[in-house]
């Protein structure tokens, strides 16, 4: 004679097993999220104290500072109160720099616009606002047989 396997007890879909399941897997489901989310905010890192908000300043903050700066409109550093670039006047070639309404600020246009007045200038140097002090300058002629560089009009 054969034996009859029990299967054991079943859950009938429908039944209270059925509903009292899936109530505990979704919470457990929702609190596994939460607490990923969580760590995942955690672990972020802080937001960075830079000295400065300008462009090198959180580069450095970065842990990579810039090895060059020239900008012929503003300051590339917070503490940076130098002079931007230099024009030349047309009429008599005579120089002056060119510096910031304040330090860390914006180019003195104002005192470019003066120099300039009723005569044409060029920019014949911008400089580097880090401390390697690696100005640009015109270039030399070259081998195109185009001559010398200008200065920017």
């Amino acid at each position: 004679m054969r034996r009859k396997r029990s299967a054991g007890p079943r859950t009938v879909p429908g039944s209270a097993a059925g509903p009292a399941r899936r109530y505990w897997r979704t919470l457990l489901s929702a609190v596994a999220t939460l607490a990923v989310v969580l760590g995942a905010l955690i672990s972020l890192p802080g937001a960075a104290q830079a000295a400065g908000s300008l462009p090198c300043d959180i580069y450095a903050a970065a842990g990579t500072p810039c090895v060059a700066a020239h900008s012929t409109t503003r300051a590339l550093f917070s503490a940076y109160d130098g002079p931007l670039y230099q024009v030349t006047r047309a009429s008599d070639n005579t120089t002056t720099d060119i510096g910031l309404l304040a330090t860390g600020g914006y180019a003195n246009a104002a005192a470019q616009d003066t120099f300039c007045a009723n005569t044409t200038c060029r920019i014949t140097k911008i400089y580097d606002q880090t401390s390697r002090h690696n100005d640009l300058n015109p270039g030399p002629a070259g081998t195109s047989g185009m001559g010398a560089d200008r200065g920017a009009d």
